[in-house]
């Protein structure tokens, strides 16, 4: 047979893999209401780790590699949990009959925000000077309205945000009120001002990226702003959903914050900033990579495609920002010392000290 004959038996045989995951992800809709009515939760390791052992042994008899079969079952189960967990969301109607304004929705995690009280039933209003977003009311400058929505959402950089949540303040909203900042530090004046006026406001951090399909091993921050209830009420809006829901005060959440953020930042930043300055053609490098030079590669070039302004803001803006880059600077110049006066020694106390704490952070996982 020709070449383009086998190809287009390939392209068939293509067809017909994403015609079974279609399949799949129908049965998916129809095991997350099953659950749903049972009061089971969306996610089962152990089924799971039986569909994985299974697929491992199938592939085995047909020749296939395990390792092949394994990672093709992950997707499709990530697929189906994304699935279910969608169907779970929009099920419970958490929203129905109720409204919600997204100020700043045209930007990436306002629009996650957008579409995730919308599927909830909320009726969903977009407050950006930017543009709407398709599908949805919007009011080119929040001001405007009436802010009695049940539900206010300020998904803006963190400088306006600070005014926006002062501005609220003067206006009283009685719907639950909440910011989706990366720090806290900047908004302190503007939650207090809330709080003193009596409004219902909380503050969360979604430690994810408006490319998230699954919440399933990731976490939501909920920062007290004062209002106990608040932060209830914000927590529900995730309650069906698979997210880690995590409660603390605002100067923890900033302190922590410049080393889950700030500390990983501006390692990248100075890996490909090191990188750029050495004289060395990429291509070249690319060619001689390693695995562990391929994996920090792949890390940092999603670092460099993100906002400079948002990432300076997370080292600027944190109060406790500087105990991390100094640390940071502290390990580098430990290192240099070490491998310059020749202590072998020291040098294998430090990854042996690596090890351990990275051992202890893998036996505790899923928390910050």
């Amino acid at each position: 047979m020709s070449l383009e004959t086998l190809r287009a038996q390939l392209d068939t045989l293509d067809r017909q893999l994403l015609e079974l995951a279609v399949q799949r992800q129908r049965l998916s809709r129809e095991i997350a209401a099953v659950k749903s009515a049972t009061g089971q939760s969306t996610r089962d390791f152990t089924r799971e780790r039986e569909v994985l052992l299974r697929g491992r042994a199938v592939a085995q008899d047909l020749g296939l590699p395990p390792a092949l079969a394994e990672s093709m079952l992950k997707l499709l189960i990530r697929s189906s949990l994304a699935t279910q967990e969608h169907a779970r969301v929009v099920a419970r109607g958490f929203g129905t009959g109720r409204r919600a304004l997204v100020i700043g929705g045209r930007g990436k995690m306002g629009r996650w925000f957008v579409e995730f009280l919308a599927s909830q039933g909320f009726a969903v209003a977009v407050a950006d000077p930017a543009g709407g977003v398709e599908g949805y009311a919007h009011h080119g400058e929040w001001q405007a309205g009436a802010i009695d929505e049940d539900v206010i959402v300020v998904a803006t950089p963190l400088g306006v945000t600070a005014q926006i949540l002062a501005q609220l303040a003067e206006r009283k909203p009685t719907g639950l009120v909440f910011d989706i900042g990366s720090l806290k530090t900047p908004l302190r004046a503007g939650l207090a001002r809330l709080r003193e006026t009596g409004c219902h406001v909380a503050s969360i951090h979604p430690m994810f990226g408006p490319d998230t399909d699954l919440l399933s091993g990731r976490h939501v921050i909920f920062v007290d702003a004062g209002s106990g209830e608040a932060v209830e009420d914000a927590r529900a809006l995730f309650a069906h959903t698979m997210a880690e829901q995590v409660v603390m005060t605002l100067d923890e959440h900033d302190r922590l914050i410049a080393y889950v953020l700030g500390l990983s930042h501006a390692i990248n930043i100075a890996f490909f900033t090191a990188l750029a300055g050495s004289g060395e053609a990429a291509p070249r490098l690319a060619r001689l990579s390693s695995t562990t030079f391929d994996a920090q590669l792949e890390v940092a070039t999603r670092v460099a495609a993100e906002s400079p302004a948002l990432y300076y803001e997370i080292q600027k803006l944190n109060a406790y920002g500087g105990e991390s880059l100094a640390a940071l600077q502290g390990a580098v110049n430990r290192l240099c010392e070490v491998v310059a006066r020749g202590e072998e020694g020291k040098f294998a106390d430090m990854m042996t000290q690596g090890r351990d704490y990275l051992r202890t952070a893998a036996r505790e996982p899923g928390r910050l």
